[in-house]
């Protein structure tokens, strides 16, 4: 008999209560250091106070409009967020799936817009992940996000990551614009160089295509600048956002410059609950601290250390791992072993992680996660690595 939960998870047999910081508590009464902070939702830790101040002020006077209104709460983030960014305008969703679907009714409308209509492709990248919706696993391409779900929205050309003839041979005249993450998630951690990006935005340059950035994950401090693209100097035209800016909050958005967005005209799209005051006054509170670059660069000093003793923790235990790879607080341990069996004994020793594509455990923790924590983190991460050492030993 089905379960009333659809059973599309293969959840951990953790059930958590409470949390503070980058703790959690099971129900038990055991204490967990979390380093997936929801897959990189809770930027600033769980329970943070100046997040909860956030929430429950605005909870105590208005949750939901719709935006059949003026939300001065919507407002104020956006124009935070125009005046951090290269964006010229926003559109906030709850989620980055629907961040996703918005980003690629953007680009097509925009080349309808301009009288060509055929300018539909969009070019996106083995590996990549861009939520579960139709454009969003239409995008991914893949056997895993797509079968069982035909027929698949077209318009998607899909390229071997990294393979820069490939790319500049498919793009042509009917190409809308080019998706990508710069650095992968979902598909193991995988950082894309800063003068691949560069040419990348060249390449959209030349051709007119539109550059789209999934920083769904990446995004919100997680590399140590505000947004991962920063750190080659180059813009995106649309940028997609979601995880981190809501703190654990949903909320998501998409950014454009003007003329990206231009297509998008009063009933060109829509979001029953997307901006609404609760979620925006939340993400404006998120906004404020990680943008402060005192923030970043403490974010900056907390992944170096991290860094450092992951590379560590590698030498100790190279029957288990491969290396470490990544950026800021957004790092991968490369496997010998199955991931989930990393993952799965760290929860034996306290520690959560995250599992991901091309045999790596994602380290996502809490952008304020404290040096004391770190380095009980990586303490528990070795007692991890050490009983996969013993197994593989028996």
């Amino acid at each position: 008999m089905i379960p009333s939960l659809l059973p599309t998870y293969n959840r951990a047999p953790l059930s958590f209560v409470s949390g503070e910081g980058s703790w959690l508590t099971e129900a038990d009464g055991r204490r967990f250091l979390d380093l997936g902070a929801g897959i990189a939702v809770n930027a600033l830790g769980h329970a943070n106070p100046a997040l909860v101040g956030a929430l429950t002020e605005q909870a105590g006077k208005l949750w939901h409009l719709s935006n059949l209104y003026q939300i001065p709460q919507q407002q104020a983030l956006a124009e935070k967020l125009v005046e951090e960014t290269f964006a010229d305008t926003v559109f906030f969703t709850n989620s980055g799936t629907e961040a996703c679907e918005l980003a690629v009714k953007m680009a097509r409308k925009y080349w309808y817009e301009k009288g060509q209509p055929e300018r539909v492709e969009i070019i996106t990248f083995e590996g990549s992940f861009h939520g579960r919706s139709a454009a969003g696993i239409a995008a991914a391409g893949s056997e895993k996000m797509t079968k069982g779900f035909g027929p698949i929205l077209g318009g998607f050309t899909h390229l071997p990551w990294g393979d820069h003839d490939a790319l500049r041979a498919a793009v042509s005249e009917n190409t809308a614009a080019i998706l990508i993450e710069p650095v992968q998630g979902e598909g193991g951690i995988r950082p894309l160089p800063d003068q691949c990006l560069k040419g990348l935005r060249d390449l959209c340059d030349e051709t007119g295509a539109l550059l789209i950035l999934d920083e769904v994950q990446c995004g919100v401090g997680r590399t140590g600048k505000l947004f991962a693209h920063e750190w080659s100097g180059i813009e995106p035209d649309i940028m997609m956002v979601a995880k981190g800016i809501g703190g654990g909050f949903p909320l998501g958005a998409v950014l454009a410059r003007e003329e990206a967005a231009s297509g998008m005209v009063a009933g060109t799209h829509g979001s029953t609950y997307g901006g609404n005051p609760l979620a925006c006054a939340v993400g404006l509170k998120v906004m404020e601290i990680v943008s402060d670059p005192a923030f970043l660069a403490e974010v900056n000093a907390r992944a170096g250390g991290l860094r450092q003793k992951l590379e560590g923790l590698v030498a100790a235990h190279p029957d288990v791992f491969e290396g470490v790879r990544g950026a800021g607080l957004m790092l991968g341990l490369k496997c010998k072993v199955a991931p989930i069996d990393v993952v799965k004994a760290g929860y034996e020793a306290g520690v959560l992680s995250v599992p991901a594509a091309d045999n790596v455990v994602r380290l996502l923790p809490a952008l304020n996660i404290t040096e004391s924590d770190i380095s009980e983190a990586v303490a528990r991460l070795d007692k991890a690595a050490s009983a996969v050492s013993e197994g593989l030993k028996a």
